[in-house]
């Protein structure tokens, strides 16, 4: 990067931080206040899938060495050199080769002929990868019964589970089979040493497909909830319903469940798609609601972080930010997290290479911050072209996420009431065009300390077309009471934090080895 680029980029990040006086601006800086006494949504985490074969081609299938295998699980879900995701997302089979009961066993009533190969298709494999690097949350979804179990003989096209309202088949009623085939598929994960804690029944009921589908009314999916439920509690198993194809259409499928007292009490996550329409509102419950699969249309396999075609990493990380403020979602589950050829996931697998789009980048601005079991904090500003967001995370620590969707840099005067930080040390993590070197642009966020108190507010700078998290340190927790004997102190100690030491310069050919994508650093933006 010529030294130009260098120093911008530098001044960038110290503006960012309120380190450097920024030229006088031609009117005042936008407001916005963190308000840590104004609790919103609780957060489940983010997460992926690798359905449909992706997890086999993640671990070797095609040709991905076992040193690449790690870099893409790094990328995916560490917390130092990827994103961070939490939530696994598993694809329970329902053909001939993938399901656990292939073939009939005799009827709804006979002894079930359960097989387990214990890889199933590699997410085994991934699973246990996930829970080395911490996840604890796996969520086992179908997308469709063993096709004898159907009124269509047929694990796609459509169909409907045998002995619904209005799906009688010549060969009984299949619904309490169903539900403990489910049960099982979670059994033979948790002998692998993997605790599935959330099971789905279907996958975009209202739409019919070539490969798995099957489809359920709201009323159907509300019946069957009330079969499946009591199966599912006596398994520890949390249910989940309904992934629906369309965000809108899912208020219908929570709405009939919600007007059920049976199965709304069965139902812990309401689940939905945002396919055929954006989040634009709550769903109907008060239970836990999850954005449960999306990625963007697009027809070619886009690394770009802002080029207008709505599949670039920007669009990915508005949607994020509508789920979470329009929606109140508590969970954010992206479709494939690697896949092959013009995939709209985060990374694109080949053979023995692979290669990151910044839609990746864009979630851990999310992601990787904003930890399970975080609380959303309210926020507010009057500047139409911020997006802001914000999470208190149960170590203490406060992200701030904001995009600027302007066409130019943008000065923030930032309030923090109520959330206890007053001084210490704030890292900010940034995501945009960046430049363009001999890999993937990376743009790291260096921590740096800032001081602030209860009277002033924090000002900085964010980039045009930029997402920005800012990660405060811990608050301080209420000092304990001392004996009567002993001596009140007149002030609270300040926050101690520790300095990070400078980072050494480096000439040329050490910046394009730290850039090289095979080793990735800390945090990068490719």
């Amino acid at each position: 990067m010529p030294r130009t680029g260098l120093l911008a980029l530098a001044t960038a990040i110290l503006l960012a931080l309120g380190l450097l006086v920024a030229p006088p601006a031609a009117h005042a800086a936008s407001t916005a206040t963190v308000d840590g006494a104004r609790n919103l949504q609780p957060i489940d985490g983010f997460g992926f899938s690798e359905a449909f074969g992706r997890g086999a081609i993640m671990h070797g299938s095609e040709g991905l060495s076992a040193t690449r295998q790690r870099q893409v699980l790094d990328l995916l879900l560490s917390r130092t050199a990827g994103v961070g995701l939490s939530i696994l997302r598993l694809h329970v089979g329902s053909t001939a080769n993938s399901s656990i009961q292939p073939t009939n066993p005799g009827g709804p009533n006979a002894t079930p002929r359960y097989v387990w190969d214990r890889d199933d298709d590699s997410q085994v494999w991934l699973a246990q990868q996930a829970k080395a690097y911490g996840v604890t949350r796996f969520y086992a979804n179908a997308w469709s019964a063993p096709a004898y179990m159907k009124t269509n003989n047929d694990e796609a096209n459509g169909g409907t589970l045998c002995g619904l309202s209005g799906a009688s088949c010549a060969s009984g009623d299949w619904r309490t089979a169903y539900a403990n085939y489910l049960v099982q598929y979670a059994r033979f994960y948790a002998q692998e040493g993997i605790t599935v804690t959330d099971i789905g029944f279907t996958n975009e009921p209202d739409y019919t497909t070539t490969y798995s589908s099957m489809r359920f009314t709201p009323a159907q999916a509300a019946e069957f909830t009330r079969i499946m439920g009591p199966i599912a509690a006596s398994a520890g198993l949390k249910v989940a319903c309904c992934d629906s194809f369309d965000w809108t259409q899912q208020r219908n499928y929570t709405s009939a469940i919600e007007a059920d007292p049976t199965a709304r009490g069965h139902v812990a996550t309401h689940t939905g798609h945002n396919y055929a329409s954006q989040v634009n509102a709550p769903l109907p419950t008060q239970k836990r609601t999850w954005m449960s699969e999306w990625s963007p249309n697009g027809t070619t396999w886009n690394e770009n972080w802002d080029d207008g075609s709505g599949y670039d990493g920007f669009a990915v990380a508005q949607a994020v930010h509508t789920a979470l403020t329009t929606g109140n979602v508590n969970g954010y589950v992206y479709w494939y997290g690697a896949s092959v050829g013009a995939t709209r996931g985060l990374i694109q697998l080949n053979g023995d290479g692979y290669r990151v789009s910044k839609r990746l980048w864009a979630i851990a601005n999310y992601s990787r911050f904003v930890r399970p079991n975080a609380t959303r904090i309210a926020t507010t500003t009057g500047d139409g072209n911020l997006r802001l967001s914000a999470y208190r995370n149960t170590d203490g620590t406060v992200a701030v996420v904001v995009l600027n969707a302007a066409s130019s840099a943008t000065s923030v005067s930032y309030t923090l009431p109520n959330t206890g930080i007053t001084t210490g040390t704030a890292t900010p993590y940034l995501t945009n065009n960046g430049k363009q070197h001999d890999g993937p642009t990376r743009d790291r966020g260096e921590r740096r300390h800032v001081h602030g108190n209860r009277a002033g507010p924090l000002t900085g700078h964010v980039p045009d077309q930029t997402v920005v998290t800012v990660l405060t340190p811990r608050t301080r927790p209420k000092p304990r009471q001392r004996a009567p004997q002993a001596r009140a102190r007149s002030t609270p100690a300040r926050l101690r934090v520790p300095r990070r030491p400078e980072p050494q310069s480096r000439t040329r050919r050490q910046r394009t080895a730290a850039l090289r994508p095979r080793l990735p650093p800390a945090w990068s933006c490719a």
